[in-house]
């Protein structure tokens, strides 16, 4: 039989062993693409997972001096920062009148924001078209921003109600004996200490314009309005211009903004989504 004490000892070494076989899972996409993305040739699959003998950062450079990618790099950027901005902002009033407010319609509101998150955006891409093109906001980053915006408030209200119900009402009780109103609870009260939730939105929304194809390639048709998502898919996408190498150069360069963030914030996201999911 084997002891309590080996047992403890062989949990922990298998525990460890399946860790860092997952971390190689992980990395193992990110590894055989940076190798890609050195190779001097242009075909991805015969690029080796590990460093290529002529290794060259052509690509790299043919990124900033050949192609418009520093215009779509800032495009993702302004659009994720706006969409961050613009989400958080409605989103904390619609949770905020849905986890402290009574009023009419409330529980139906509540399961209307739940049914609406059943059905996947590209139901109704036609739609969002037609809408954009008659108010002139085809074409235009404004346009892409309220979309994305308008589809994060179902998920995102729910995420943040859960959270601002676990902020004692007491709070709120005393202020308002104080001579408080609504308004001013809300930005020096609720906001403050609703940080780790704010944070988490706001990461989630500005990192899913970097990655979303579908509606930015609907509503910008200007190479130069392009995201990042659309330019790198113009590589891979021509029969005649497949250039896989720079895609994956161009992809490395993409993530990087988001890996730094999520590294940096992480605290702030583990506290944001782990204190919301106590209380529904």
């Amino acid at each position: 039989m084997i002891s309590s004490r080996w047992r403890s000892k062989l949990n922990l070494v298998f525990t460890y062993i399946f860790i860092i076989f997952m971390m190689m899972v992980a990395l193992f996409p990110v590894v055989w693409i940076f190798a890609s993305s050195l190779n001097p040739g242009d075909s991805l699959f015969t690029s080796s997972l590990f460093i290529p003998e002529k290794a060259t950062w052509r690509h790299y450079i043919r990124l900033f001096r050949e192609t418009d990618f520093p215009v779509w790099y800032w495009n993702s950027i302004k659009v994720g920062a706006f969409t961050s901005s613009l989400t958080v902002l409605l989103v904390s009033f619609t949770a905020y009148s849905f986890s402290r407010l009574n009023f009419l319609g409330r529980k139906q509101g509540l399961m209307g924001l739940l049914v609406l998150q059943m059905f996947p955006g590209i139901m109704n891409m036609v739609a969002l078209y037609v809408l954009l093109n008659l108010v002139g906001l085809l074409d235009t980053h404004l346009g892409l921003v309220l979309i994305y915006a308008g589809g994060a408030i179902p998920y995102n209200s729910w995420l943040m109600k859960g959270y601002l119900d676990t902020i004692p009402r007491s709070l709120e009780e005393a202020a308002i004996i104080d001579g408080a109103s609504r308004w001013k609870i809300f930005w020096r009260i609720i906001m403050p200490l609703s940080r780790s939730i704010i944070s988490v939105i706001a990461i989630f929304n500005f990192v899913a314009p970097f990655g979303d194809y579908l509606f930015a390639r609907l509503v910008l048709t200007s190479p130069k309005n392009w995201t990042m998502a659309v330019g790198l898919y113009d590589f891979i996408s021509g029969q005649f211009g497949r250039h896989f190498t720079q895609f994956a150069a161009g992809a490395l360069l993409a993530a990087l903004p988001i890996t730094i963030i999520y590294l940096s914030l992480q605290s702030l996201l583990i506290g944001g989504l782990t204190k919301g999911a106590t209380k529904g």
